[in-house]
């Protein structure tokens, strides 16, 4: 494994010096870019005991990324794009059992007038539509904390951690689809649009642990509002081939120094009849360039097969822009359940790190910076 890494770093330091060379001998677009984050967070508590703990890749996630495009002529560009997700605590890589590109890989076609054609490794449109159209308040409220989370485990959604169940169970963190095609649109009067399929590989039955994701998108102004629908299926032992199906719908819209957003999104699982769906309203106000204040209110609710567990949570972010590139934070989250069940926020991942209770609290202070 170690040999692994160290052969991988080499290329990306080869890769890095051709970035360079080809930038400034050619004039293409190349870039090397990324974003950092780390932290110490308080928890109330977890497994029924305090904790102050090192975090990290929770502002930001920590990434490390290379982009280029090359005009082909006649408004047509080759696009291409390598994302890596690590742990700077650890500096190992935690996306995609250890690939080194497990965040994003692909290839792919850009025109203006046509629209973007893109293969490989890459987010489908609960990403696209939703989360990067910034009407998920976890873009600029929290982050990673402020995903949704709480006392669902027993959804066991395959592709979560084993041990998780049910993280990222509406895929707004960032989740990639494997050996897909994806197609966006160019905008038309404020509309644009884009699917996505992922292929199963399964010989014989072509649909067989495929991914079919689309999504919608108007914007007007400083107004805008999209709606995403992903199905994924996999063949799980002992259950035969299975679909985890998301929907969601949002709308973001700024004014002054105000931002807000406001989302809805659900899941279900056809193995076991579980699904959750969750509301959130969320807004940021600028005092000034530097700082910033931000607050969200978030409710998710399972259905019988979840007990009907239910969840309160509330975030709040304070920021300090140093620089173009560097802020340092501070941001509490809060989440209530129903009694009997155990307060879960996104991030501690596991559920032995769950609340022994209904209420779960961290506070946490960090630095953020990108490049």
């Amino acid at each position: 494994m170690k040999k692994n890494i160290l052969m991988s770093a080499a290329v990306l330091t080869l890769f890095a010096h051709q970035v360079q060379a080809e930038t400034s001998s050619s004039g293409n677009s190349v870039q090397i870019y990324g974003l950092m984050d780390a932290g110490v967070t308080y928890v109330s508590n977890s497994n029924g005991s305090k904790n102050v703990k090192f975090d990290d890749g929770i502002y930001v996630p920590n990434l490390l990324g290379f982009k280029g495009s090359e005009d082909l002529g006649g408004g047509l560009h080759a696009i291409f794009n390598l994302v890596d997700q690590y742990s700077l605590g650890t500096g190992s890589i935690i996306q995609g059992n250890n690939e080194i590109f497990g965040r994003n890989a692909y290839v792919g076609l850009e025109s203006e007038e046509f629209g973007t054609l893109t293969l490989g490794n890459q987010y489908d449109f609960m990403d696209d539509a939703l989360f990067f159209d910034h009407d998920d308040a976890a873009i600029y409220v929290g982050g990673l904390y402020n995903f949704r989370d709480g006392p669902f485990s027993k959804i066991a959604i395959p592709g979560d951690p084993p041990y998780a169940g049910s993280f990222n169970w509406d895929r707004m963190a960032d989740a990639s689809v494997t050996n897909s095609i994806k197609y966006a649109s160019p905008k038309f009067n404020g509309f644009s649009f884009g699917a996505l399929y992922g292929f199963g590989g399964v010989a014989g039955s072509f649909g067989s642990n495929s991914t079919v994701s689309a999504g919608i998108n108007y914007g007007f102004g400083t107004f805008g509002m999209g709606a995403a629908y992903t199905d994924v299926k996999s063949s799980e032992t002992g259950l035969g081939q299975i679909n985890v199906m998301n929907w969601g719908v949002g709308a973001h819209y700024s004014f002054g120094n105000w931002t807000s957003s406001a989302l809805v999104t659900a899941v279900r699982n056809s193995a076991n009849g579980g699904a959750i769906a969750e509301g959130e309203i969320g807004a940021l106000y600028r005092f000034n360039p530097a700082w910033s204040l931000g607050a969200d209110y978030m409710y998710m609710k399972g259905n019988s097969f979840l007990n009907n567990n239910h969840a309160h949570q509330l975030t709040v972010t304070l920021s300090d822009q140093l620089s173009k590139r560097t802020a340092i934070y501070v941001e509490t989250v809060y989440q209530r359940t129903n009694a009997g069940a155990q307060a879960l926020i996104n991030g501690m991942l596991n559920p032995t790190d769950a609340s022994s209770g209904p209420i779960q609290l961290l506070a946490r202070v960090g630095l953020t910076t990108r490049f």
